[in-house]
């Protein structure tokens, strides 16, 4: 028996084609939500170890913690005032500021000398070996050794805490941009060369949008890494930072404002983060940028 079609009956229009089907609202994401228990037992745990006393492992006596509570009025107090009015009520945007200015000047020159130098040696042999030895001769070398030298040879002040930003960050942006150089499909430059495409234009047009996902990687940890960096660079002959805060605070044995420091690094570097990833994604977001 073979199924036949049959016509609509007058005054009734044929039922729709199976792809013309109406479109799924879209629906409101809570995946945000699996990141809140961590935090929130951190807290707790926190919380109930300042009160109680505990000593941890390392010999870590919580006694001597503020409550999240009161590092939380600190920090409230830091950003707008009126709650201690002391020298370091409302102050939390200058040295926020400041230190976000160092943190972006390292991190910039760390990119604009790491992805050059690192295409180049990605795709010249005889650049890599002249180079290679003396990259991972230099790399090992902790940035807390050289900030002794950095301060000798280039004084107190802004410039040595951005070139020690730059130390920081220049040698992950490097390594993975050559990472991502080499592992460029040879038959995306035989193609380039058979369009007629220059080899200085294949760089920018080639290798940089295949390579992104591994330089935007090296990118991201170098801005990890210059938020780190930053409490060395800003110890000495700096009076606005939050690594300066920190030292002060140090001095001072003010626990709850070295606290609020390190939080509000943890969440400037979080929202630098997110930045960075959100400019390569409006700039990479409608281009294939994987081979």
């Amino acid at each position: 028996m073979t199924a036949t079609l049959e016509a609509p009956a007058p005054g009734r229009s044929a039922p729709p084609a199976p792809s013309a089907r109406p479109r799924r609202r879209p629906r409101l994401s809570w995946t945000w939500a699996l990141a809140l228990p961590v935090p929130i037992l951190i807290l707790i745990g926190w919380h109930v170890g300042a009160v109680s006393g505990w000593v941890l492992p390392f010999d870590i006596k919580m006694a001597f913690l503020p409550t999240p509570a009161e590092v939380g009025l600190r920090l409230v107090d830091f950003a707008v005032g009126g709650v201690y009015d002391d020298s370091y009520s409302g102050t939390l945007w200058g040295h926020l500021g400041a230190s976000a200015l160092r943190v972006l000047q390292g991190f910039l020159l760390a990119v604009a000398v790491g992805v050059p130098l690192g295409v180049l040696m990605g795709r010249s042999k005889l650049l890599f070996r002249m180079l290679e030895p003396t990259v991972n001769l230099v790399r090992p070398i902790p940035v807390t050794a050289w900030a002794p030298l950095a301060l000798l040879l280039i004084g107190f002040g802004d410039r040595s805490t951005v070139f020690l930003v730059f130390l920081a960050a220049v040698f992950p942006v490097l390594l993975n941009t050559i990472s991502g150089v080499k592992q460029v499909p040879t038959r995306l430059f035989e193609a380039a060369a058979m369009l007629g495409t220059p080899p200085l234009q294949a760089l920018a047009k080639v290798v940089l949008p295949a390579a992104a996902p591994q330089i935007i990687a090296g990118m991201r940890i170098a801005m990890g890494l210059s938020w780190v960096i930053l409490v060395v660079g800003e110890t000495v002959g700096i009076n606005t930072g939050l690594g300066a805060l920190i030292t002060q605070a140090r001095e001072q044995s003010r626990t709850d404002l070295i606290i609020v420091g390190m939080v509000v690094i943890g969440l400037a570097g979080f929202v630098a983060d997110r930045l960075l990833s959100l400019v390569f994604a409006v700039a990479f977001g409608r281009r294939p940028i994987q081979t």
